[in-house]
């Protein structure tokens, strides 16, 4: 039984994003909003967060056998994408506080120009009294964003999704990474977008674009993934920098 799992390549490239996404549902089910309460009630984010890390990097290692990331090229395009991708993803909150502070008042329609407040989120800073259980959350956090996500999610956009709708009539792993239809774009990008919050919608957009660019212009699955690692890091460093907990 466990064989067969192991040898089916669509599971390989759908059931770390199915079990990471499901997961993000957890902390509601524990969440109690009292400051009196200890931090693994206020925010289960910080205990479930790294269990998601350790339970979606077992699956990768698991289905390891399925995945090439090969050839490794275009990862200065990567890089450089990841820049634009993430200065346009953050823009929009910077604007919005430029705006307030010249005496424009915040209106409902400005979350879905991602003009957003970003204050509330993952905040670490629940921990910070213990220095061992601060570095654990921030390390594990960042493992999350640089090492796991990058994977879960170009494993199933970029190498499954993008090839199995350009030809459903045959094995996805027979599509060359990185073949270009206008049509899988739009729906590629967009799906990306949608399952993001609504503020994240212009960022999301922008960002899939340009992931979908990179794919089809490198061939490469690799560059991708360095592409959301170097992306997802600058983000994480942004928000240690600002405390802006609601990017991440």
């Amino acid at each position: 039984m466990l064989k067969d799992l192991r040898a089916n390549p669509t599971l390989a490239h759908v059931l770390p994003l199915a079990v990471f996404t499901g997961m993000l549902s957890v902390p509601g089910w524990f969440k109690i909003e009292n400051s009196e309460l200890p931090w693994h009630v206020q925010m289960p984010e910080l205990w479930v967060y790294p269990l998601q890390t350790l339970v979606c990097a077992a699956l990768l290692l698991f289905f390891r056998q399925h995945y090439t990331l090969a050839p490794w090229r275009g990862l200065g395009l990567a890089s450089l994408l990841a820049v634009l991708g993430i200065g346009c993803w953050i823009a929009p909150e910077m604007l919005r506080r430029v705006l307030i502070e010249r005496g424009f008042e915040t209106k409902d329609w400005w979350d879905w120009l991602g003009l957003a407040d970003r204050t509330e989120g993952f905040d670490p800073m629940l921990v910070k009294d213990s220095a061992l259980a601060f570095q654990a959350t921030i390390g594990l956090r960042f493992a999350r964003m640089v090492l796991v996500v990058p994977f879960v999610e170009e494993l199933f956009w970029r190498g499954f999704l993008m090839r199995f709708l350009i030809d459903q009539d045959r094995p996805f792993m027979k599509i060359p990474f990185g073949t270009h239809r206008w049509r899988v774009f739009w729906i590629v990008t967009v799906a990306v977008m949608l399952i993001h919050n609504t503020s994240d919608w212009p960022g999301a957009f922008v960002w899939g674009s340009l992931m979908y660019l990179l794919a089809v212009r490198t061939k490469s699955l690799g560059a991708c993934i360095v592409m959301h690692a170097v992306g997802n890091l600058l983000l994480g460093l942004y928000v240690m920098k600002t405390g802006l907990w609601g990017f991440w």
